[in-house]
């Protein structure tokens, strides 16, 4: 090993990852701070950088006709702005002590040690892949990396059958699911909670368990999976639970993501309940000065619960690596913490969510009630006026606004902007039925629908 180090008057930033967070700061960082100021080297393992794992579905399901697509800013266009970025390149150290990280190229197998002044994590999310018997075989995926979605599209244009399972039905595994139906598969999700999307309360959730069904879908719930079944080749052929065997040709594992802190913890450094970096509102990571961390790899402060979560979305990433690079170039900035909002879709079924479930609102020692009411999208004498389900959550005695869950047709999953902004806010639902929002037939009843259902969340606080 050698160290590659040559010392002059600049600063050196190395960061590790080369998506959103990671490139996001190394971006923001050479805007502030030219070449002959701060040097820059980046280091991802993977073929692509600065991309969007959120559209892996929609390529997969042929929505989108490539990875270029889904790709923000290639590894060239990074160059040209003077960072080095080394690609199929892994971080296998972090040595904190005398500040340097141990790289490997994962084509020549070279390894070499690099020195920093100052360092960004960046390392992401990995997807969850239960210890179960077969799930290593050929044919069973995680999709978390544009490389992993190529890896899977490889599979369905070599696979013969046309059955699949997807195991989990959060996020990933219903945008997954829908993908695989629209590339003429007979898809079934196996399930272990009572309903699809734990990141909604049951109620809410059957409604989207419901539209999966109706897209020809076999939901499978209150099941676990136990093992992967193979065939005489080697590879999957069916996924078992406890009571059933069901036919698969491919497997998507769509449980969700841990935060890959793999590098981090064996480098001491501090991580939350979450298994997440732990930072301050700078991102830097606590007990340490040069060294920074955002994306899918840190915990964020819940705005609304006061407590730490994990929570992998790329608009997180990109924020975080725009207060990380400003940091990083001299300048001052913050992340504040989020409030949890998401957004997804079943063919035309939007689903959105922000602020607390009832069980943790529970969880946190919170007094609460919640109301549910059915609306439309648009007057309901207007053409396209589709059907909408919202419930909210409000805080005993004070009425502040605890959480929004919308489920409906067009025009429904982004209404829940309004209730995340009002999170943010602290307002209350007595003081968001006074909220002065667009209205005019093709887009909205008089009364907006989270405003129908904060009206009569303010009826029920009052009356608490």
């Amino acid at each position: 090993m050698n160290m590659s180090r040559t010392r002059d008057t600049r600063e050196r930033l190395v960061v590790i990852g080369g998506d959103a967070a990671g490139m996001s700061a190394a971006s923001q960082a050479r805007r502030l701070k030219g070449p002959d100021e701060l040097e820059i080297v980046a280091f991802e393992r993977g073929h692509f950088t600065s991309y969007s794992a959120c559209g892996i579905p929609y390529w997969v399901g042929g929505e989108v006709t490539g990875p270029d697509q889904l790709i923000a800013r290639t590894p060239e266009e990074h160059r040209a702005r003077d960072i080095d970025l080394r690609m199929r390149t892994e971080v296998m150290e972090i040595d904190v002590d005398r500040q340097r990280v141990r790289a490997r190229d994962l084509e020549s197998g070279a390894e070499s040690w690099t020195s920093y002044d100052k360092l960004v994590i960046a390392t992401g999310a990995r997807p969850i892949r239960p210890d179960l018997p077969g799930v290593d075989a050929p044919g069973v995926h995680g999709v978390q990396t544009l490389d992993d979605g190529q890896a899977l599209i490889d599979t369905l244009a070599h696979t013969r059958g046309r059955t699949a399972v997807v195991v989990g039905a959060g996020y990933i595994g219903v945008e997954m699911a829908e993908a695989l139906i629209n590339r003429g598969y007979e898809v079934t999700v196996v399930n272990r909670g009572t309903e699809p999307m734990s990141t909604l309360d049951p109620d809410m959730g059957r409604l989207v368990h419901e539209a999966m069904e109706g897209l020809g879908i076999t939901m499978v719930d209150d099941a676990a999976v136990t093992k992967v079944l193979t065939g005489e080749d080697g590879r999957v052929r069916a996924v078992a639970t406890e009571n059933a065997e069901y036919p698969a040709d491919v497997v998507v594992l769509g449980i969700g993501v841990r935060p890959e802190t793999t590098l981090a913890r064996a480098a001491g450094l501090p991580l939350g309940s979450h298994g997440g970096l732990l930072t301050d509102l700078a991102m830097r990571v606590r007990g340490h000065e040069n060294i920074w961390a955002g994306g899918d790899c840190v915990e964020v402060l819940d705005l609304v619960s006061g407590q730490e979560r994990h929570i992998a979305l790329g608009t997180h990433a990109n924020k975080h690596g725009q207060v990380i690079g400003t940091g990083v170039g001299g300048g001052y900035a913050t992340f504040p913490g989020v409030v949890g909002t998401a957004v997804s879709k079943v063919c035309d079924l939007e689903i959105a969510r922000t602020g607390l479930r009832e069980k943790d609102a529970r969880r946190v020692g919170l007094q609460f009630v919640s109301v549910t009411i059915e609306s439309t999208s648009r007057a309901g004498y207007y053409p396209g006026a589709s059907p909408m389900t919202v419930k909210m959550l409000a805080e005993r005695r004070t009425g502040r606004l605890l959480g929004v869950q919308i489920v409906g047709r067009e025009g429904a999953g982004k209404r829940v902007d309004i209730a995340a902004v009002a999170l943010t806010a602290g307002m209350t639902v007595e003081q968001m039925t006074a909220l002065d929002l667009g209205y005019a037939p093709p887009f909205s009843p008089v009364w907006d629908p989270v405003l129908v259902a904060a009206r009569k969340a303010a009826v029920k606080v009052r009356a608490s």
